[in-house]
């Protein structure tokens, strides 16, 4: 009786785990901030069409990134149980399922923006522990069908095969076990020398930034009413979209940004001249351009930086440039109209968040900040390169993906009190909400019960056009199911359209609404 198709599967799977933690250690000892898993990850990302990834941010929100990694685990499963299952048959097979693997892993790691030769090493170890992973594996079990085959060519009696299979099976478990165990060993010790974000974190929370300050919420922001989003979000409830499947660790020290392309003085700064520099702090709402009507995809934050303007007026910007293509430390690039860079709005280099030092999920050490435009178009993270230049002669990550060139921001307005399906007291029904229409300001915002007229509802006055602002209203309505949307007025006099649409190609539009019921109390 030959070994079962099962032990040979599991051959594949314990091979494939080994590889899988030998490559990932290689690259935490050699400081490769992307394993070969996930550099193919992040090329899925970057591959997939834009349409695809709103529907995922729609239906799955932060949980898109790790589930993609888990799709792709359990393919990789597959693909290796398979190629225990071909070793059976020849010990080339496997080897071609591996080599395949390591190929799209090697053209996935030198699609990384900066990557070379030395970032392929992990990838070499990964195969090469593969190969002779299930070598070692599966050597008693095809010894273990030799001999079966033999006893029965030789027409011998089959009483010693269940022995001989007893021992296949201890000979193999122990293999396994072992193999495991160290694999296991290679990946939490990867993990550990991998430490280097932790040390980052530890740099960045003993950051002290002159001049940087908490920011106080002006005397006119709030509205009182409980449950509207405050005026000031949270760092760690700030919404985060990002393509980086692991996040850029930098250390201040190690960071830089030049500034090149169409100007008559090329520049490179570290992160101590960029602090040494005259800050400016701002309140500056962001909005994702994946933003639904109604959304949360948005948070209005006190930011620290440094203007971009200051920094292009001294490299000099050259006649006939109209953009400044942004590229972060992952790669990621963005066009940012240059006009944006250099009116008389506080597009800044971030390097603080409400008082604090940028959190590494939100761009540590610097990141860009343009108040007006969707981040898709301005808010690099982990920002390295600022190239001034045209947008006729670049394509940027989300421009190839059908989204539109310039971003500026959309006006809307969201209802959060009542929440949808509340049950409100019977009385005077308080609604409340914020509403914004960046580096324009809104003028007025109205409400609408029921189908009914528009009726203007109380607005805060923060005093910055860049940031949203709370609204109130209140109106007396009788038991029953009810429904409340919100319009806007901009400072221009222009009125926030009512017709749907979605967020491609450069953000969506239509009127938030909520259904609620009024009940006796």
């Amino acid at each position: 009786m030959r070994t079962s198709r099962g032990a040979w599967s599991v051959a594949g799977l314990v091979a494939g785990a080994a590889g899988l933690a030998t490559s990932y250690c290689a690259a935490m000892v050699m400081t490769i901030r992307d394993s070969p898993v996930v550099a193919v990850v992040e090329q899925l990302i970057r591959l997939v069409p834009g349409a695809v990834i709103e529907k995922a941010i729609r239906l799955v929100g932060a949980a898109d990134k790790p589930l993609l990694v888990l799709g792709v685990v359990v393919a990789l499963g597959a693909l290796f149980a398979w190629a225990g299952r071909l070793a059976r048959r020849s010990w080339w097979m496997p080897a071609v399922v591996f080599g395949v693997l390591a190929a799209i892993g090697a053209v996935a790691v030198l699609a990384q923006r900066g990557a070379g030769g030395t970032d392929l090493v992990p990838v070499a170890v990964g195969f090469v522990t593969w190969v002779v992973c299930l070598s070692v594996l599966t050597d008693p079990l095809r010894r273990a069908d030799v001999l079966a085959v033999e006893h029965r060519e030789r027409a011998e009696p089959a009483d010693d095969l269940p022995a001989l299979h007893r021992h296949t099976r201890r000979g193999f478990v122990l293999r396994a076990g072992l193999m495991s165990a160290v694999a296991v060993a290679l990946g939490v010790f990867g993990r550990a020398v991998g430490s280097g974000r932790r040390h980052v974190e530890k740099s960045r929370r003993l950051l002290k930034l002159d001049g940087v300050t908490e920011g106080q919420v002006p005397a006119g922001a709030r509205v009182d009413l409980a449950d509207v989003s405050p005026w000031r979000t949270p760092n760690d409830e700030f919404y985060l979209i990002h393509t980086a499947l692991v996040v850029p660790a930098i250390e201040p020290a190690d960071w830089t940004l030049r500034i090149t392309g169409m100007v008559d003085r090329p520049m490179e700064i570290t992160y101590a001249e960029l602090v040494a520099r005259e800050l400016t702090q701002s309140w500056i709402t962001l909005n994702c351009v994946s933003n639904e009507v109604g959304g949360d995809l948005i948070g209005n934050a006190w930011w620290s930086g440094v203007r971009i303007a200051d920094l292009l007026a001294e490299a000099g910007v050259q006649e006939g440039a109209d953009a400044v293509k942004q590229t972060s430390d992952d790669g990621w690039t963005c066009g940012t109209p240059l006009e944006a860079l250099t009116d008389d709005r506080d597009a800044m280099l971030a390097v603080a968040m409400n008082g604090r030092p940028l959190p590494i999920e939100h761009g540590f050490p610097v990141r860009t900040i343009v108040p007006g435009l969707y981040g898709y178009v301005s808010a690099t993270k982990w920002v390295r390169e600022l190239e001034v230049t045209r947008f006729e002669d670049f394509e940027a990550y989300w421009t190839t993906k059908g989204w539109g060139e310039r971003g500026p921001v959309k006006m809307s307005s969201r209802v959060d009190v009542p929440r949808t399906d509340a049950d409100v007291p019977a009385g005077p029904v308080r609604f409340g909400g914020v509403a914004w229409a960046q580096h324009t300001g809104v003028a007025t915002v109205e409400i609408a019960v029921d189908g009914g007229e528009w009726v203007p509802v109380e607005v805060a006055r923060p005093g910055t056009d860049d940031t949203w602002v709370q609204w109130v209203g209140e109106m007396e309505l009788e038991p029953g199911d009810h429904a409340v949307r919100v319009r806007m007025t901009d400072k221009t006099g222009a009125v926030q359209t009512g017709v749907e649409a979605g967020v491609l190609p450069d953000g969506a539009t239509g009127w938030h609404e909520r259904s609620f019921s009024v009940v006796e109390a």
